[in-house]
Order: C-alpha cells, then structure tokens, then sequence
C-alpha cells in the first residue's frame, strides 16, 4: 500500500501537467467523496464515454454463486453481500453500492497494465473486479486488507466492438468515508488507502494526480481553477470544491451541494472538438448517500434526477435478480423513488475469455 508523502519540484510538475495534456481524453470519468456535518458521507461519480455505453441498473441478491469467467482457472466464490450496481454494456458492473453501504466504482485508466495470467493464481475477469468487490466485503478496510494479499490475477479483455483492451482502476469509499484506489501499474497492484483520498479522476496514475493536485493547491481555487475537460483539470476542480461546499447538516441540501461538484466536473453532452473527435460526453452521474443508504442517478437524456432506496430491497438469497431497463443511451424517463420498479430478469452474463 503507498501513501503520498513525496515533494515535487517545480520542474517536475510542469512536467507533469504537459505530460497530462497529451493523454486521450477519449474515455473520462470522474469520482468524489464528499465528507460532511453529522457523519454524513456521500460517494458521486461521472460516467463519461465516446458512445452509449449500455447502463442499465441490476439488483443482485446476496448468495449468487459467481466464477470469474477466464477459464477453469476461474477465481469462485458466493456472493456474501446483495449489491445495486449500473452495469457497462450488460457485461461489466462499472458502479453500484452493496447493502452495508460499500461503494464501488470503475473508471478508466489508459497506463494500466495487468499482471500475466498463468494460472498460478485464480483469474478474474476485469468486467467482475468491481463486483467481486461488493459481493466480498462490508467495509474499504476489509477489502484492502484482502486485496493486499492478492488472491487472484485480474485478467482484461478487448472492449466490445474494438481492438483494444479495458485499462480501468477501481475506487472504494463506505459510510465511514474512508476511501481507497487501486490501480495495476507495470503488472503490480498499488493501493492508495486514506480518507484523505477523496477525488480521482483517469490519467495519470493517481500519485501523479495528487502531484498535479497539490500544484493547484498553491494557487489556490479561489484564484484560479483550470477549466478543459483533461482529467488532470477535472481532478483539480473536483478537489476545490468538494471541500469548498458547505458542511449541511441537512442531507437535502449536502445532496444539492455534491450535485453540483459532479455537474462542475462534468463534460457537456454532445461537445466535440475538431483534433479530439473522440472526446467524451458525460453520459450519466450517480450520488450515494451512505448514511442513508440511496443511490441517485441522472442521466444526460432524461429531465429527472431519480433514487433507489437500498433499504427497501430485499436481498434475501431466495431473492430474483432484477433490472430497471434505461433505455438506448438511458434515455427512459424515471422520477422519485424506483426500487418497486425493478423487474425480475436473468443476470447478464460478464464478459470474460470465453465467447459471449
């Protein structure tokens, strides 16, 4: 596990923000932990991708029994925890919330690099990391402490319908606020473990972005904010404001507060420019009330922000697995609260080394 302890030079954070400037903005996202009045925690996150990315929203009972889809090497296991999660293209979980409060989410990372798969590990496949994480643990600590051990090998595939792999890493938060990321750079697992730790965003590798961080940090927000859309920006902007909010102690308006940091840190649906016709669109945002335990999410298409209550759902083993369907580009229209909107549904199946 590393913390971020290192002073950098001048030299090495101009660096650093040219090197960020050159990175493919084509697939972004970005992550935040709001820390408030009361013991309020709440987790928001941007989905930002060059095409509709297929979400649809999953109710997964407690008890599924699940393989990691590369092969009889496969990493098995039950699942210990029910999990509400959005899916990526029906074959990845890339969001969701399990119902201790456990927050999960996956966004994209261009310098990630996996160790070999040569079966002396059980494998897991890339699109089920984030799920096996939810079915698995109750708290960020739990989980670090086991994913330190690393008892299996993260195995990417190419991404649906193109030539190149999923480079991705995964972040963590719970009720607590605490906070972990966990990236796979030059085939290692590194894990940055702290509450402190409240914002990440995609390249570069995320001790780099609290280098860039720390370079804003002296500026100061209230002087000036960098305002593209490169994730090193995003980064900064998010990090400004997320402590910048007012502390609420009225959840409404904490909820209003963090919205709008998530909105901030967004990208315009639609926008393109001429030398980056590839730049991505935010497709959809979702906000986790831990304390309360909702699950928020708004979609770029749709007038209204809607919730799902975890509390409600039953997620007894016995239980059915259930989706909301969203729609092309989560474009159907949903308002309040949904979890009695959900239907019973065969789980799609994760996209791993076998056929589809």
């Amino acid at each position: 596990m590393m913390s971020f302890e290192r002073r950098f030079t001048s030299a090495s954070i101009a660096a650093l923000l040219i090197g960020s400037a050159v990175l493919s903005p084509a697939q972004a996202c970005t992550r935040l932990v709001y820390l408030g009045a009361d013991n309020q925690v709440i987790t928001a996150r941007s989905m930002d991708w060059a095409r509709d990315i297929g979400t649809n929203l999953w109710i997964f009972p407690r008890g599924m029994k699940r393989n990691g889809e590369v092969g009889p090497d496969s990493l098995q296991w039950t699942a210990r925890y029910g999990s509400l999660i959005a899916s990526a293209y029906d074959l990845a979980t890339s969001d969701g919330v399990n119902e201790t409060g456990l927050v999960a989410n996956v966004l994209w990372l261009a310098e990630s690099s996996y160790p070999k798969f040569d079966g002396s590990k059980p494998g897991l496949a890339l699109s089920l990391w984030a799920q096996y994480v939810l079915d698995s643990y109750a708290t960020v600590k739990e989980a670090v402490d086991a994913l330190a051990k690393e008892p299996f090998v993260v195995v990417t595939a190419n991404m649906p319908d193109e030539e190149r792999p999923a480079t991705v890493h995964l972040s963590l938060s719970d009720p607590s606020g605490d906070s972990a990321i966990i990236e796979y750079i030059d085939g290692k697992q590194v894990i940055h473990h702290s509450r402190s730790y409240q914002v990440m965003t995609n390249s570069p590798v995320f001790d780099q972005q609290l280098a860039l961080n720390a370079y804003w940090q002296q500026i100061g927000g209230t002087v000036m904010l960098p305002g593209t859309n490169r994730a090193a920006d995003r980064f900064a902007r998010a990090s400004f404001y997320v402590d910048a909010i007012p502390k609420s102690e009225k959840p409404t308006e904490a909820l209003a507060s963090v919205f709008g940091v998530i909105r901030n840190a967004s990208v315009p649906y639609g926008i393109t420019t001429p030398d980056q016709p590839n730049i991505s669109s935010t497709r959809w945002r979702s906000v986790v009330d831990h304390k309360r335990k909702l699950y928020f999410f708004e979609s770029a298409l749709t007038p209204n922000v809607f919730w799902v209550d975890v509390t409600k759902i039953d997620f007894a083993a016995e239980g059915a697995v259930k989706k909301l369907d969203l729609g092309p580009g989560q474009s159907n229209i949903f308002a309040g609260e949904v979890h009695n909107q959900f239907k019973p549904s065969a789980p799609f199946k994760f996209q791993g080394l076998g056929p589809k």
